[in-house]
């Protein structure tokens, strides 16, 4: 149940470009491909093959569920990294203040 609220919640904040072109353009070449659809045409035979065809329908929702945890993480990477200079500019700015306070000291 938790699974299909968060593709219904999924669905819901979908970009027009993601309704439109569900589908992720593949990173593979040509041949691997080609590879990769001719193992797909062949019938599974392995016990876990065989019970992953009834997740199939789940395929989209995990593409979308990664891409947004990928996309959680490099937020938090790149909200470190502006704190990170956001102390360093307090620093310098610390610096100056402190600077100017002594140079207004001195006649």
């Amino acid at each position: 149940q938790r699974i299909l609220r968060l593709a219904e919640m999924c669905r819901r904040l979908e970009t027009e470009e993601e309704k439109v072109l569900p589908f992720y353009p593949s990173s593979l070449a040509e041949w691997e491909q080609e590879n990769a659809r001719r193992v797909l045409e062949q019938p599974p035979i392995e016990p876990l093959a065989l019970a992953l065809q009834d997740y199939v329908g789940l395929e989209r929702f995990w593409k979308r569920f990664n891409k947004a945890k990928l996309e959680e993480k490099a937020l938090e990477q790149a909200r470190a990294a502006l704190a990170e200079r956001n102390q360093n500019l307090r620093g310098l700015l610390q610096q100056y203040l402190a600077g100017v306070a002594i140079n207004q000291k001195t006649p």
